[in-house]
């Protein structure tokens, strides 16, 4: 485990059982994980689905956490409270209760057999729904290829993200 904290952006989404709930839920897990300190959450926003049409639209968000956890064990720890939350897998870019990925770890790129991790999320900036809410919360992140978040954002200039409604940290409203 490495001492120091690294900045990690965490995509999170649900399209069941109450999916802002549900999203809620999984943010209050994180932030009670040792070794993590959130520091911003995007806005909520509800996006179509990726895969097959036939399911709910989904409900999306993005964090920013410090963690001194490696990736390898966030990752464990994130699927932990996946699986804690309900999330069974039923069918490639389905229906889920929760989904949390690890989108950026720092400007580090991983590739990971055992976990079966690869960051950047290989998907990340094909995704509306992860390029924007994390461009709301980390306007000027740098990827590990030394380009900037921002300059990507060209490719989901055709989004169909409906913004839910503000979505603040408690701390953030008591210093409002």
């Amino acid at each position: 485990m490495d001492t120091q904290y690294q900045q990690v952006l965490i995509g999170l989404g649900s399209n069941l059982d109450s999916p802002i709930a549900q999203i809620q839920s999984a943010i209050t897990q994180i932030q009670g994980l040792k070794s993590i300190r959130l520091l911003k959450q995007s806005p909520l926003y509800e996006s179509l689905p990726q895969g097959p049409q036939d399911q709910n639209n989904f409900i999306n968000a993005v964090i920013l956490i410090e963690s001194m956890l490696s990736p390898s064990a966030l990752l464990e720890q994130l699927q932990r409270i996946e699986k804690g939350q309900g999330r069974i897998k039923y069918r490639h870019w389905g229906e889920r209760v929760i989904d949390l990925d690890i989108i950026f770890y720092g400007q580090q790129e991983i590739r990971e057999t055992i976990p079966d991790l690869t960051v950047p999320h290989p998907q990340a900036l094909l995704r509306d729904f992860v390029v924007i809410p994390a461009l709301d919360i980390v306007p000027d992140w740098q990827l590990p290829d030394a380009s900037l978040l921002k300059d990507h954002a060209k490719s989901c200039l055709n989004h169909q993200l409906k913004p839910i409604k503000p979505f603040l940290l408690e701390s953030q409203q008591t210093n409002s």
